[in-house]
């Protein structure tokens, strides 16, 4: 499997355990999403909250 290492879309800050994040991302068509880190990372943008205070 592979790791997963988020990143801010604006800053590519690594996102940390635990820290708020805000995604952008349309609302998905199919049912029963399992893999949501995965979805959130290839289909949407990772935002840290201190780039969205900007």
């Amino acid at each position: 499997m592979f790791k997963i290492t988020p990143q801010c879309s604006v800053c590519k800050k690594e996102i940390q355990a635990n820290e708020e994040i805000f995604v952008k991302m349309r609302y998905p068509e199919t049912k029963g999403m399992t893999e949501i880190k995965a979805f959130i990372k290839y289909q949407g943008k990772i935002i840290c909250e201190v780039c969205l205070n900007k």
